[in-house]
């Protein structure tokens, strides 16, 4: 049976593990102990932890539209907003980020750019119209690169009873300060093999904030009767050079396809 973390236990065994890293902290600065690898990855766990635990927190009181109250088509079976969307980031951003460099658990940065002139953060959203609290800003300065991508990771369960008979749709919110052409690219992997549906999102991006929505029809996609190991989405930012592209949110949804 799971404790009630509000029971006088629950709240006993939280304050004697923050006593114990304290004491541990205090021995580490005082030069009486040397943390072996071991320790610190749990202490790099515990961070991670408790990070997403105050983002979770946070985003369950923040104003906004809760993603169970958007319009989905009929079927859907799935819906989900990346946690960056609904709750605060630490860090908030990223400048000069390595190729592959992570912001939080959800999102990752891939470019060939020499000069790693690239900025990612996260931001308040402040519009009315806006219906997630927080975006997400990359800003490209002398891009001398051939790729630039965003990956996402899906949550696992995404990828539960997942066939050739659903659709994935993927709903953004996103403007930018120079016309640019955004692709998403959905990947799936069963074992060795990885199948990739390309879509681009509609016209080239540029000024005040746009929906945009397409559709990711699995019938189209060489899925084996296999279980599907992971599921990633990467949006793809053709000719990026000088300029910024503000995503102020996104939504992705899983529906069954039409019989025919």
């Amino acid at each position: 049976m799971a404790m009630d973390p509000s029971s006088w236990l629950g709240r006993r065994i939280r304050r004697r593990a923050a006593e114990q890293w304290r004491r541990l902290g205090a021995a580490v600065r005082a030069g009486s102990k040397r943390p072996g690898r071991r320790l610190r990855e749990e202490a790099q766990d515990l961070r991670r932890d408790l990070s997403l635990f105050l983002q979770a927190s946070e985003a369950a009181a923040q104003s906004g539209t809760p993603v169970e109250a958007l319009h989905f088509p009929p079927g859907t079976d799935w819906r989900w907003r990346p946690m960056m969307f609904s709750g605060p980031m630490q860090p908030a951003g990223m400048a000069a980020p390595e190729n592959g460099q992570r912001l939080g658990e959800e999102v990752a940065l891939w470019h060939d750019c020499p000069h790693r002139s690239l900025i990612l953060r996260q931001q308040v959203n402040r519009r009315a119209t806006d219906l997630a609290p927080y975006g997400l800003r990359l800003e490209v300065m002398g891009f001398a690169g051939s790729y630039l991508s965003l990956s996402l990771d899906l949550p696992p369960d995404a990828r539960e009873a997942l066939s050739a008979h659903h659709i994935l749709r993927l709903g953004t919110a996103l403007q930018s300060e120079r016309p640019i052409t955004v692709y998403g690219r959905l990947n799936i992997s069963q074992g060795p093999n990885t199948e990739v549906i390309l879509r681009q999102l509609g016209e080239p991006v540029t000024g005040r904030t746009t929906e945009r929505v397409v559709e990711f029809d699995l019938g189209y996609a060489e899925l084996s009767r296999r279980a599907v190991d992971k599921l990633w989405l990467d949006l793809i930012f053709e000719a990026p050079h000088m300029n910024a592209v503000t995503l102020t949110d996104l939504v992705m949804s899983r529906h069954s396809r039409a019989d025919i």
